[in-house]
């Protein structure tokens, strides 16, 4: 079983919208490569 990683270790990215960095979750493993918003809200911001 792989071990945990620390939230300080795991990959960051920055919003295309409000310019808040945020980390990547379990959700996101598949398709990290194109996310580009921290949330909903930012997306349908755009």
């Amino acid at each position: 079983m792989p071990r945990m990683r620390r939230k300080a270790d795991l990959p960051q990215r920055t919003c295309a919208t409000c310019g808040r960095a945020f980390a990547w979750r379990r959700k996101w493993a598949r398709d990290w490569e194109s996310v580009r918003y921290c949330s909903r809200r930012c997306r349908g911001r755009n």
